[in-house]
């Protein structure tokens, strides 16, 4: 399915197959295509340019398509790489992470630091925590090979 170029979103560098590819959706997802592109709230004169998600609902285009910043991209795969180092250590603690200490790192980014912690305000957090770490033990074999790939492509490019 072709990823649609008359939309805000202007497409520049597209996957129109990640259907195939989505996790455990793979061959029966609705996010039909991820795209790079012109940001659909680009001002006159200003362009930034995002990454987006486009998901179909087997009739149209779905208004849940996600369209992220590419910065706020790599941000997310920085919380992914940072939730599955705490929780290879989690075993520790009885409740997978410490109550008197829910902040799991700092991380230096554009002069501050963006703050990773639990979710205490969640009144569920004990069992969501519980849901989320058997989630992320499923998922590992998806997870991982993504993360090698990643980790290829970032030394091939020098980092």
């Amino acid at each position: 399915m072709k990823i649609p170029t008359t939309l805000k979103h202007k497409p520049v560098i597209v996957s129109e197959n990640y259907e195939n590819v989505d996790g455990r959706n793979a061959y029966n997802s609705d996010a039909k295509g991820l795209s790079l592109g012109l940001a659909q709230w680009n001002d006159r004169g200003k362009v930034n340019i995002s990454a987006k998600v486009w998901r179909h609902t087997g009739e149209k285009w779905s208004r849940q398509s996600e369209e992220l910043p590419l910065h706020r991209v790599l941000d997310l795969a920085i919380l992914i790489c940072r939730a599955q180092l705490h929780f290879k250590e989690a075993y520790r603690y009885e409740k997978f992470y410490d109550p008197e200490s829910t902040t799991i790192d700092r991380i230096g980014l554009q002069g501050d630091a963006m703050t990773v912690s639990i979710c205490t305000e969640n009144p569920m957090i004990d069992e969501d925590i519980k849901l989320f770490l058997q989630v992320l033990s499923k998922d590992d074999e998806i997870l991982s090979e993504r993360l090698r790939t990643l980790s290829r492509i970032l030394g091939e490019m020098g980092h």
